[in-house]
């Protein structure tokens, strides 16, 4: 569905899903294969760039301020606590904004673009001479980067299957780890060549002060490859320059077997064959598949005022047939909306998510005047603690690359994000436990707090991506889990400058409580998320074939609903009688259906 855009999206028709069967089942997994590997040598490192320079541009006024930037604009070092303040107030905000039209107007023109502009923010940092223009420049920045995420995020679970994507992930979201590495190496490199206190009269650093320059060369990266976004993103998998004819087809289809065996899934997830099924899927070990009810044939139904679904004559609906590719990058519905809105998860999620952020979030801006408050050192220079930066991050970098291959590799996301809490936890609590004095020893306890606390986030991503079957519900969702962004509000509060006397200790006592419950929140998630699917196992198990096949193609089966916390929480938040004002049916959707059990 293309709402509001010009560009044509092509759909993947009858007759060429046809052609598919005329492969042997070899040929369709070379095939698949070499989907694959284009993607994940093609697509996914451009992504996975855009994220860096996006972390990076959010975080550099921590790199920034270690080389004295509140201090030669003769500003109180309280306006940078002010400034991420208003950032991550303004950016938390806007989350589920941005990520509406990101998706509205297409990953391939709004990121690009948002991006451009951002990047001429950072660079404008050079012009900044009091704390308002500072707070303005970080605000807007803030607007511009809130639709970025989700959009991206959710853009890049198109073109994997469910459990490709985890690994994918890791490798984007991995990201705001290696911009803290690269940030702080950009950082030495800077400081070193250009020093605050340089006597040597270059011509370079007569006009420009050693955090300008950082600014500017951060902010040029940006705009390059913003620019060459626009030409490097396909719309979707239709229009991917770098696949065949016989890849996209296979690309389309890979993706659409899987949205329809998530939709339909029955018992514990199994391991799915490389080779892509060419006939209908069957759900639940019915003998056919008469009803092939599709996700886009069931967001088409309710589509927002004045959205397109391709070609068609204003006003009138095309059939399903022609819905648009399910790996497009744009198109949104109202029931989209108000199921991501209604849906408990998200929100519950959402609070664990805020909590379990705040080390990531906080030391993204503020690892380098935590470690020169720890470090014990007054002649620390600027150039040596943005060295020392380094090794935390590439520590987060490694155990989240790590853990996710594992998720991946087990197909569970809730076990490895307490893994990684409970190592995020034994850093904290070494942290708080040592002399302040121990220099060495509490750098090598942030060294471990930073290695779990990169775990949480991306894996409660993927969690949300593998149990939301519709794109544009799960666009919305990703933009409100976006909300977590929160965490950056509260840090910035925390690491306040009047704490650095004290080794930040108050802080981290604070962060170890809020990650302590984060790690029972997930806990208890689990056990309910264990409770639901045998809940709805126990109900369909009453049913017969007919009743199965119904629920699983349309969910409108018969249901005796018994009394229990998820079923109360569930009927709160699904607003009944507000659905029947906006004009959307009670019918279950996506993980609404009863056959639809949860992945772990």
């Amino acid at each position: 569905m293309n709402c509001g855009s010009d560009i044509e999206l092509e759909s993947t028709s009858p007759m060429d899903r046809d052609s598919i069967r005329h492969f042997d089942d070899e040929e369709i997994a070379r095939l698949s294969k070499r989907v694959v590997l284009k993607l994940d040598l093609i697509l996914l490192p451009f992504l996975c760039l855009l994220f860096l320079l996006n972390s990076l541009d959010k975080s550099n006024v921590g790199n920034a301020e270690s080389g004295h930037f509140t201090e030669d604009l003769g500003l109180p070092k309280s306006a940078l606590n002010v400034s991420v303040a208003w950032f991550f107030a303004v950016f938390v905000c806007l989350q589920p904004i941005g990520a509406f039209f990101g998706r509205k107007y297409g990953m391939v023109r709004w990121v690009p673009g948002t991006m451009t502009l951002w990047g001429v923010c950072t660079a404008l940092h050079i012009a900044v001479q009091s704390q308002t223009q500072l707070v303005t420049l970080r605000v807007l920045i803030a607007a511009l980067e809130a639709g970025f995420y989700p959009t991206t995020v959710s853009y890049l679970s198109l073109w994997y299957t469910r459990y490709e994507f985890g690994k994918r992930l890791a490798f984007f979201y991995g990201q705001a780890a290696l911009a803290g590495c690269f940030g702080g190496l950009l950082s030495w490199a800077v400081f070193s060549y250009f020093p605050h206190d340089d006597p040597t009269p270059h011509i370079t650093t007569a006009k420009w002060k050693s955090w300008e320059i950082l600014f500017l060369v951060e902010g040029t990266l940006t705009i390059v490859v913003a620019a060459v976004g626009f030409f490097w993103l396909p719309h979707s998998a239709n229009t991917a320059w770098f696949l065949t004819a016989d890849e996209r087809l296979v690309a389309e289809e890979r993706i659409r077997n899987d949205q329809i065996a998530a939709a339909t899934s029955w018992g514990e997830p199994k391991q799915q064959p490389a080779v892509i099924d060419t006939q209908e899927p069957r759900s639940l070990g019915l003998s056919d598949s008469r009803h092939s009810l599709t996700l886009e044939d069931e967001e088409a139904d309710y589509l927002l005022p004045g959205a397109e679904i391709g070609p068609e004559i204003s006003g009138r609906r095309q059939s399903h047939a022609s819905v648009a590719s399910v790996t497009a990058d744009s198109g949104i519905s109202r029931e989209d909306i108000f199921s991501a809105v209604a849906d408990w998860k998200v929100w519950y999620l959402l609070f664990c998510n805020i909590l379990s952020a705040i080390p990531a979030t906080a030391f993204a801006v503020f690892l380098p005047l935590v470690i020169k408050g720890i470090a014990g050192r007054e002649d620390l220079g600027p150039a040596a603690i943005n060295l020392l930066v380094v090794p935390p991050f590439l520590a987060g970098a490694i155990i989240l690359f790590v853990f996710t291959s594992w998720s991946d590799r087990r197909r569970i996301r809730l076990i490895p994000i307490l893994y990684g809490l409970a190592i995020l936890l034994a850093g904290l609590a070494a942290t708080v436990s040592l002399p302040t004095n121990a220099y060495k020893l509490r750098y090598f306890a942030l060294t471990i707090l930073l290695s779990g606390s990169f775990v949480a986030s991306p894996l409660t991503v993927t969690w949300l991506s593998n149990n939301i079957p519709q794109p544009g519900k799960r666009a919305i969702v990703l933009g409100i889990n976006g909300w977590g962004n929160f965490a950056g509000v509260i840090s910035s509060m925390l690491f306040a400058p009047k704490f650095e006397k004290g080794g930040y200790l108050i802080p981290f006592y604070v962060t170890l409580a809020c990650v302590l419950t984060a790690f029972i929140g997930y806990l208890a998630f689990r056990a309910l998320i264990v409770a639901e699917n045998q809940r709805r196992t126990r109900i369909v198990a009453n049913w017969d074939e007919e009743e199965i096949r119904r629920e699983a193609m349309f969910g409108d089966g018969a249901v005796v609903e018994d009394k229990n916390l998820w079923t109360v929480i569930t009927k709160i938040f699904r607003l009944d009688h507000l659905r029947e004002w906006a004009g959307i049916d009670r019918l279950r959707r996506g993980d609404e259906k009863l056959t639809f059990l949860y992945s772990l």
